[in-house]
């Protein structure tokens, strides 16, 4: 008896409980104190600023309650969009109190689990190298905590901290998650689905600061932070033009491209899903072999390089893909080159 209780007492060291982040109601109550929340742990004010900011078409990537680089540049874009004075912390009063402004709808609300949320096909593991990848029926989700994290903007991490103990792979469920849809009131009271933007004439892609802007004329419609080029392939300069605009392409490997860690001295495609490397949508470019895409790894948005695209979180691209259409131009910029001149 002795020995099994050790044992179990052992297990039980082993185990760990599920690490409980911020509720609902401490999001959606949040308030900004003056003092900019450190970017290594989740913050109630910094999901709502996060959510309030994808709101606005103002990207923040993946939505996942820390100040990082990606959250700090969306604020930088609402900062000089709305004309406000830029603090030496990426938030401030100002900042906060207009951003709240923009939207009054609750940032976590209740989700049931659908069917087809739990029903997959779901792949067991994502191959790390692309020739593994060539040979499956397409590049679904890996799980539905994944699928369900993606379809609302959020990181797998957040989403698991709403909802501790959860599993998510459990049909009418419900959960907490993060409020990225926005409405708006009609004169008759009735909510409705906030209306699309005008169309994007025109698309700008900084290289130096990772990241794209979308106008209408000299409006900002939308920022989103990307991946752009790299060592390797570096992204293109001047002014290019969309040719072509897909939703779950096929990913084509030219070995022409000799990309880092790909082998393969043939050409091979790879089936449409989420997580191909191209993601769920192809924006392609009058360049041959370069576009804007999205990614099955959201969290290294502007974070990892490219092999010489424009890369943006899948919800993205697919926000950016149905503002835009063929002819509209996409400009490449150097900050950091044109400073030097």
């Amino acid at each position: 008896m002795i020995r099994l209780l050790a044992g179990l007492l052992v297990l039980a060291c082993l185990v760990r409980p599920a690490i409980a982040g911020p509720d609902a109601a401490a999001i959606n109550n949040a308030e900004f104190k003056g003092k900019a929340p450190s970017d290594d742990k989740i913050h109630p004010a910094v999901v709502k600023a996060q959510v309030l900011l994808d709101r606005a078409n103002l990207s923040p990537g993946e939505i996942d309650g820390k100040l990082g680089e990606n959250a700090r540049k969306a604020l930088k874009a609402f900062t000089e969009a709305n004309g406000l004075a830029a603090g030496k912390q990426p938030l401030t009063s100002e900042i906060w109190g207009a951003l709240v402004a923009t939207s009054s709808d609750a940032v976590i609300v209740d989700y049931k689990i659908t069917d087809k949320d739990v029903k997959g096909p779901f792949l067991e593991k994502l191959p790390a190298k692309m020739e593994d990848m060539k040979g499956l029926k397409s590049l679904g989700y890996t799980s539905p905590r994944e699928a369900i994290a993606e379809k609302f903007h959020m990181s797998e991490a957040l989403l698991a901290a709403l909802n501790p103990g959860k599993k998510f792979d459990e049909a009418d469920q419900t959960i907490s998650v993060v409020n990225v849809a926005v409405t708006e009131t009609k004169a008759n009271g009735d909510s409705k689905t906030k209306s699309a933007k005008p169309a994007v004439t025109r698309v700008e892609v900084d290289k130096t600061a990772q990241t794209v802007k979308a106008f209408a004329d000299s409006q900002l419609i939308a920022f989103f932070p990307a991946t752009v080029g790299s060592t390797e392939k570096p992204t293109p300069s001047g002014t290019l033009k969309v040719t072509s605009i897909d939703a779950n392409p096929h990913y084509g490997y030219n070995p022409d491209y000799k990309f880092k860690g790909v082998k393969s001295k043939t050409a091979f495609t790879i089936n449409p899903g989420p997580n191909n490397p191209a993601g769920i949508y192809w924006i392609g470019l009058s360049a041959e072999g370069y576009g804007i895409h999205g990614t099955p790894n959201p969290s290294k948005v502007s974070k990892a390089e490219s092999h010489g695209c424009v890369r943006l979180t899948n919800w993205d691209v697919a926000k950016l893909a149905k503002l835009l259409k063929k002819g509209s131009e996409v400009s490449f910029i150097d900050h950091e080159a044109a400073n030097r001149k």
